[in-house]
C-alpha cells in the first residue's frame, strides 16, 4: 500500500492543439479511496491510465509512494488494474485467470491457490472457479476481474469504469461489493467513473474534472454542498441544480438576486461577501431542486426569500416519498425542476410560485466555470492548486 501523488501532471497527444491533461495536481493518501469523475473526454481515464503507465507522461511527476515511476514499466509499478470489459482470458478458468499474474510472477503454487480461494472467498465466486468466462453473467465475470487484481496485493488499484456494462441493479450490488473490499482490505484506490452517483457513494474524495483540468477536489458532501464552480454545481447532483441569469439588487437593507422572471433571496453570507458594491452586477443563480418550495400563486405574494417566481406545472414525476416536479418559468419557458415531497398538492397545468430556502443557494460569476462566490477552494480556474 502507498501514497500516490500526480505533480503538474500534463498529456499532449501528437497532433492535438490542447492538452487531454493539463497540469493535474493531485495527492492520494494511502488507504484513500478517490473518484475521478466527469463527463466523456474530460481526461479522467487518460490520468489513469498515465498512472498504470499504459500511457506516456507528456510534462509533470507521478510517484507511488516516494518512487517516480515516470519512466517505470507497468509491470513493475505494483498496481492492479481493473478495466470496463473485464479482460478475461476466455481460454483458461475463472480459477486460471485469477491466478496468472501470480504465476508469471513465478510466486510458488501454494502460495497462489491460497490467495486465489481466499479472493474467491471473499469475493463468494468459490463455487465458479473451474467455469470459463463464457459460462458466466457480466456481473460474475466483473467480480473475477476484482479477484485477479485483489490476488496481487498490490500498492494501489486502479478501476476504469468497471460496472458500465452492467444493468443497474448489479451496479447497486457491485457498489456495495466495491466499498466493502476496501473498508477490509484498506488499498489505495483510484477509481474512474462517468456516473456521479457512482462517485458521490464510494469515493472519500471525489475529482471533477472538466476539459483535463481539475474543477475541485474534496469529500462528496464539500463538492455537492459547496460546489467551486457553476460546472461542478451543474455536474453534480441529479437532477442538476436550476440556474438563473440576473443581476444583484438592493431591497432595502438586504441584497435579492433579480431575475427576468422576478426575484430570489440572496443568503446573508454571500451578501456580506459581495457588499453593496455589487449592486447591479450580472451573475448567476444557483438553487438545487430541494431548495426550492412551491405555493400557491396567489397565497405567497410577497412572501419568503424574495417575491419567488411565477411558474406553469409541465411534467410530475413520483419517486414514492418524493416527487420531481418540472416547471416552465417566464415568457422564454425556461425549464426548472424542484424536488418536494410527495404529499404536495400539484397538479400538471397548474400555475404555482417558486420560492427559495435563500441560505441554501448560490452566486456564481458568469461563464460555465464562474466561480462560486464564497466556495471557490480547490478550482482549477485559479493558480494550480494540490488537492490535499
Amino acid at each position: 500500500m502507498a501514497s500516490v501523488t500526480l505533480d503538474s501532471v500534463c498529456k499532449v497527444y501528437v497532433g492535438s492543439e490542447s492538452p487531454a491533461v493539463d497540469r493535474v495536481n493531485i495527492d492520494i493518501a494511502d488507504r484513500e479511496f478517490l473518484v475521478l469523475v466527469g463527463p466523456s473526454g474530460c481526461g479522467k481515464s487518460t490520468t489513469l491510465r498515465m498512472v498504470a503507465g499504459l500511457e506516456e507522461v507528456t510534462e509533470g511527476t507521478i510517484r507511488i509512494g516516494p518512487r517516480v515511476v515516470n519512466d517505470v514499466a507497468p509491470k513493475d509499478r505494483d498496481i492492479a488494474m481493473v478495466f470496463q470489459n473485464y479482460a478475461l482470458y476466455p481460454h483458461m478458468t475463472v480459477y486460471k485467470n485469477m491466478a496468472f499474474g501470480l504465476k508469471m510472477r513465478k510466486v510458488p503454487k501454494a502460495t497462489i491457490d491460497r490467495q486465489v480461494r481466499d479472493a474467491a472467498r471473499m469475493l463468494n465466486i468459490e463455487h465458479l472457479l473451474k467455469r470459463k468466462p463464457k459460462a458466466l453473467s457480466g456481473g460474475e465475470r466483473q467480480r473475477v476481474a476484482v479477484g485477479r487484481a485483489i490476488v496481487r496485493t498490490p500498492k494501489a488499484f486502479l478501476f476504469d469504469e468497471p460496472l458500465s456494462n452492467l444493468d443497474a441493479r448489479l451496479r447497486l450490488q457491485m457498489r456495495a461489493e466495491l466499498k466493502r473490499l476496501h473498508r477490509k482490505l484498506k488499498t489505495t484506490t483510484i477509481y474512474v467513473t462517468h456516473d456521479q452517483e457512482e462517485a458521490m457513494t464510494l469515493g472519500d474524495r471525489i475529482v471533477v474534472m472538466k476539459d483535463g483540468r481539475v474543477q475541485q477536489c474534496a469529500t462528496p458532501l464539500e463538492v455537492y454542498h459547496k460546489p467551486a464552480n457553476r460546472f461542478v454545481a451543474g455536474f453534480v447532483g441529479i437532477p442538476p441544480m436550476n440556474f438563473f441569469s440576473g443581476r444583484i439588487q438592493a431591497e432595502g437593507d438586504r441584497l435579492v438576486f433579480d431575475t427576468r422572471h422576478g426575484r430570489l433571496g440572496v443568503s446573508p453570507r454571500v451578501a456580506s461577501l459581495v457588499g453593496r458594491e455589487a449592486v447591479g452586477r450580472e451573475m448567476v443563480y444557483g438553487a438545487r431542486p430541494e431548495v426550492l418550495s412551491l405555493v400557491k400563486s396567489d397565497a405567497a405574494d410577497g412572501e419568503g426569500d424574495g417575491a419567488g417566481l411565477v411558474a406553469r406545472v409541465v411534467v410530475v414525476e413520483p419517486l414514492g416519498s418524493d416527487k420531481d416536479v418540472y416547471l416552465s418559468v417566464g415568457d422564454d419557458q425556461q425549464q426548472v425542476v424542484a424536488r418536494v415531497s410527495a404529499e404536495v398538492p400539484v397538479a400538471e397545468g397548474e400555475s404555482i410560485r417558486l420560492t427559495v430556502d435563500a441560505g441554501r443557494t448560490h452566486l456564481f460569476e458568469l461563464g460555465e466555470t464562474g466561480v462560486n462566490i464564497g466556495w471557490s477552494n480547490g478550482c482549477a480556474d485559479e493558480a494550480p492548486v494540490h488537492a490535499n
